[in-house]
């Protein structure tokens, strides 16, 4: 009796420790070892890419190994390595700064080593900040959506090694939303900035270390300031990762999630951001921020919860449910103030197209609550960030005439297929 106890509570012991898998069909993926990161196969193979090297690293919280230790004390302690500078890109090396608060210059206070800001008056490395390293490591868990900044820190930082006759190395990690997701219009001219760095798709279906070969190959890194005619490459590494493959979401690859940012929360917030994350730049609606469901909703005072949630769900969109959900934010927009939504819940993840629900979210705010319609009560401080998050003023132009999302589908999507071709070349992973 005492056996079979033993052996039941074993089995429940398993069913506790041992990540489900969510987004692929081949159930088999649960048997499989942890992947490993860039920062992991470093370690295992005695750092060898980094040997006799004075280093800068750019990193923030999220740059940790697979038991949570964070890649600036790694380094720090490396065998055969000097860590002689660190670069803080928004939030923070040490993840100590709020979102959009300027990072400053200071000192590690773990390590002794020198932090330069790059978030703020400087958001390209200096040749003074490079000027005591052989090498920058970039160690950065991505979201892999365009407008989120730390690939904007990426190619910035490869121009100036280009220019300064620097190696980039860049330690590669999983692309939360897989390898096969590519939504939305390439930047267009007139709307590159910060969050719309380079000529790709909102969502760009490769690892920072594909996206990061491909910045170089292509001819995507500009000269310095003056001279943005000039195309620049920098003597790039990667250090690929083990046992990814294009078809895994964060959930399958059975690594810990470090919040990259804070309403980055867990793995799953990843697959919400592009859904809401453009038309939250109007500042109109909540989109969870501010609330316990960052980018996985979406409410306002005069929406009736019900009736909304009828609405959307009567349009069927592939692998997508929304649920009524009635909230009070405590920050942000909406307050303190009592607001009725959605809440959207991805069924299908290979089906939904995560891109397009906030267009038909708002699509039906226009049609139900013509008085709120989006762009035509938003501040208009907001449209230029909205234009310049989409990399496009024919979304918000041509949506404000119809309302209606059919009617900027094709340009919406009119460059996936060409940028999977031209991306392919770059793909480290099957």
């Amino acid at each position: 009796m005492r056996k079979v106890l033993n052996i039941i509570i074993a089995l429940v012991a398993f069913a506790v420790v041992v990540p489900s898998c969510t987004a692929k069909a081949d159930k088999e993926c649960c048997t499989k070892e942890v992947v490993k990161t860039g920062i992991d196969v470093l370690e295992s193979n005695g750092f060898k890419q980094l040997q006799g090297k004075k280093i800068g690293l750019v990193t923030n919280p999220s740059g940790v190994n697979n038991k949570l230790v964070s890649t600036v004390d790694i380094l720090a302690n490396a065998p055969g390595v000097e860590l002689v500078a660190l670069y803080g890109p928004e939030h923070g090396v040490r993840g100590d700064i709020h979102a959009g608060d300027k990072v400053s210059d200071d000192v590690d206070p773990k390590t002794g080593v020198p932090v330069y800001s790059l978030y703020g008056k400087t958001r390209k490395p200096t040749p003074e900040m490079l000027k005591d390293v052989d090498a920058i490591v970039y160690d950065i868990q991505d979201n892999g959506c365009r407008s989120f900044t730390f690939i904007s820190t990426l190619g910035l930082l490869m121009e100036a090694a280009a220019e300064n006759g620097k190696e980039v190395i860049v330690l590669d990690r999983p692309n939360p939303l897989g390898g096969n997701k590519v939504e939305g219009n390439i930047v267009e001219a007139g709307n590159f900035s910060f969050v719309s760095q380079f000529e790709i798709p909102y969502l760009y279906g490769l690892t920072v270390g594909e996206l990061a070969q491909m910045l170089n190959e292509e001819g995507m890194l500009k000269g310095e300031k003056g001279k943005n005619d000039t195309i620049v490459k920098c003597n790039l590494t990667v250090v690929p990762m083990e046992g990814w493959s294009r078809d895994m979401v964060y959930t399958d690859t059975r690594l810990p999630w470090v919040l990259p940012s804070p309403h980055m929360p867990q793995a799953e917030t990843s697959y919400y951001y592009p859904a809401t994350g453009i038309l939250g730049e109007l500042g109109y609606m909540s989109i969870g921020v501010g609330y316990t469901l960052p980018f996985q909703m979406v409410a306002a005072q005069w929406i009736n919860a019900a009736e909304f949630a009828d609405a959307l769900n009567a349009l069927a969109l592939p692998g997508v449910t929304f649920r009524p959900i009635n909230i009070k934010p405590f920050y942000s927009v909406g307050k303190g103030e009592n607001m009725g939504g959605v809440q959207i819940y991805i069924t299908d993840y290979a089906k939904a197209h995560l891109t397009s629900i906030q267009f038909y979210i708002m699509q039906e705010v226009a049609r139900m609550y013509p008085e709120h319609e989006v762009m035509a009560n938003a501040d208009n401080g907001r449209f230029r960030m909205f234009d310049l998050v989409s990399g496009s003023n024919f979304i918000r132009e041509k949506f404000t005439e119809t309302k209606q999302y059919k009617d900027i589908e094709a340009y919406w999507n009119k460059d996936v297929e060409s940028f999977k071709q031209k991306s392919a070349k770059y793909h480290l992973y099957k």
